[in-house]
């Protein structure tokens, strides 16, 4: 048995791990953020008032396939430009910053609608 095509097998073993372990994690990642988000009820609510769930599930899946192409190629021009610990750190803050605003802008939303009553 030759050790250098066992290495590479192993090689590609791990490759092929990495890939699949990368691909699931994304995908759950992705399909679970867009679960019940206003993109999904603005899909809804174009299928119900189109008629043509199959021109809006193209349009809608090309806009997503868009929108994730601007944050690969951001995150690719990212990952040159600083170290991944950084990067992880102020994503976490910009989060964290909107989960913030968008708490304070459905408090406030609250609070007009009660006082509109």
């Amino acid at each position: 048995m030759d050790p250098l095509n066992s290495s590479s097998s192993s090689e590609d073993s791990n490759d092929q791990k990495r890939f699949s372990s990368v691909l699931i994690t994304t995908f759950t990642t992705v399909f679970l953020a867009e679960l019940g988000d206003k993109t999904q009820v603005a899909t809804l609510l174009l299928t119900a008032q189109s008629g043509k769930p199959l021109v809006v599930f193209v349009g809608s899946s090309l806009a997503l396939i868009c929108s994730s192409l601007v944050g690969v190629l951001l995150g690719r021009w990212i990952a040159t430009k600083m170290p991944a610990e950084r990067f992880n750190y102020m994503a976490g803050i910009l989060m964290v910053g909107i989960g913030l605003l968008l708490g304070i802008q459905s408090i406030n939303g609250l609070i007009l609608s009660h006082n509109a009553v």
